[in-house]
């Protein structure tokens, strides 16, 4: 028996394994479905190319964390790498965030969003709806041209029924006289918003500094191990394998979803049903390894108008030249997909591939390989639901021993950053459960103070 079994070596699993360990935990077992660590903070390596599942970026700004990846992974192996994102409409590439850069745009588009913007309703009252707090901090102009059409692109879902809860740290804000200033002339925005600089590993794609946190960990990371049910009662998890494990608490990082169906109901908890009521979309995410280097100098550009069946599209080589063979580029795609037919989804990705290629000048020839990755799922929706359910059905979990954590666990949008510290607030949310946990840290303390 395990007294904590981690379900899930993705990063928050990992996360939490690692600071399980540092504590001198290991009455643990950490078990992943894939026959490879990582979740979706992996890397593919095909033809001489590496492609990640979709962009993924590393951004520092805790102390702690940054602390960890100087001793995990060391900064002399990451780029430290000021942005050149872009947004592309009414044929122009302005850069991000639109919301202060629009020159080069119809001077119609100009005057809808400066227009909108002054004439907007102020009110002190935070509002809870997506579409209201766009109206109320940008203005109608800007909802219109960029952040209407492109949230809808990007969740598949009515961006008038998403709340706003997740929006403060990832939208920035802007003044009228940012926003005349960027109308007029090209704006420096390069420290403008929480993804303006960002890290990324040399060589290896993002599994490099994902594989290199693995390798800190001394207990077993048993992999193949597919949960086919959970049974509270008992506290035993039965895998697919025929394997089984019994647990004292469990630490999840699979999606909250797959977890509530995975339950063995009983009279203390019955969730299965509240389970398919939490929304989250699917995401194509297709690569494009061709024989052309010069293919664009930007790292990712959004596509908010309808004429883009994809959202956005980011190129690996400029990330790191490593990425591609001398010579070389590498494209990656998204787009996202909620409750859609087989069908829809592969004549979506048909139009994708054939509009990246136009858009970019790809030829056939040019093409050497292409690489698609499903991932199902990719954007949590932040509905009304969501919002009023959520922490009831995290409380009746925990009161079960069961702590849901990371991106999918929580049902939350976060970063790579957040998920090593929802690993380590587990574990020191845990500490005092378990005695050699607790009897660990109180000496370390001690020993602290003797010095």
């Amino acid at each position: 028996m395990a007294k904590i079994v981690i379900i899930g070596a993705g990063l928050t699993g990992l996360s939490a394994a690692y600071h399980l360990e540092k504590q001198g935990f290991y009455e643990y077992k950490l078990f992943e479905k894939e026959n490879i660590v990582g979740g979706l903070c992996r890397s593919v390596y095909q033809d001489g190319f590496t492609f990640d599942f979709t962009g993924h970026l590393l951004h520092i700004s805790d102390p702690y964390f940054q602390e960890l990846i100087k001793q995990v992974v060391g900064v002399e192996n990451l780029f430290n790498i000021v942005r050149k994102s872009f947004i592309y409409s009414h044929n122009t590439y302005t850069p991000y965030p639109y919301q202060i850069n629009l020159h080069g745009l119809p001077t119609e588009v100009i005057a809808d969003c400066i227009q909108g913007f002054v004439s907007r309703k102020k009110s002190r009252k935070k509002p809870k709806k997506y579409y209201q707090w766009v109206l109320q901090n940008f203005g109608a102009g800007f909802g219109k041209h960029f952040f209407f059409p492109y949230q809808r692109k990007l969740f598949d879902y009515d961006p008038r029924k998403l709340s706003a809860s997740w929006t403060s740290r990832f939208v920035p804000k802007t003044s009228l006289k940012q926003i005349i200033n960027g109308a007029t002339k090209p704006n420096d925005v390069s420290q403008v918003g929480y993804n303006a600089t960002f890290f990324y590993p040399k060589t290896g794609g993002i599994f490099y500094w994902i594989h290199k946190l693995a390798k800190q960990l001394k207990n077993k990371i048993y992999t193949n191990f597919c949960i086919k049910s959970i049974d509270l009662k008992n506290k035993v998890i039965l895998f697919e394998n025929g394997d089984f494990e019994t647990f004292d608490t469990l630490i999840s990082t699979m999606p909250l979803d797959v977890l509530l169906k995975l339950i063995k109901e009983t009279p203390r908890l019955s969730l299965k049903q509240t389970g398919k009521k939490l929304l989250c979309n699917s995401v194509v995410n297709f690569n494009l390894g061709v024989f052309k280097e010069n293919i664009s100098d930007k790292h990712w550009i959004y596509f908010p108008q309808k004429r883009a069946p994809f959202y956005r599209l980011g190129f690996y080589h400029n990330f790191s030249t490593a990425m591609a063979p001398k010579g070389c580029g590498c494209v990656y795609g998204e787009f996202s997909h909620l409750k859609k037919s087989k069908k829809i989804v592969s004549e979506k990705l048909i139009d994708s591939l054939r509009s990246t290629k136009k858009l970019l000048g790809i030829s056939d020839a040019d093409l050497l390989t292409e690489k698609i990755i499903h991932i199902p799922h990719a954007y949590v929706v932040y509905d009304s639901w969501r919002e009023k359910n959520l922490t009831s059905i995290h409380k009746r979990l925990h009161e079960n021993k069961i702590y849901s954590i990371g991106r999918y666990g929580q049902w939350k949008y976060s970063s790579m950053q957040e998920a090593i510290l929802d690993g380590k607030n587990i574990v020191d949310t845990l500490i005092g459960e378990f005695p050699s946990l607790d009897n660990t840290t109180k000496a370390k303390k001690y020993s602290q103070k003797r010095k």
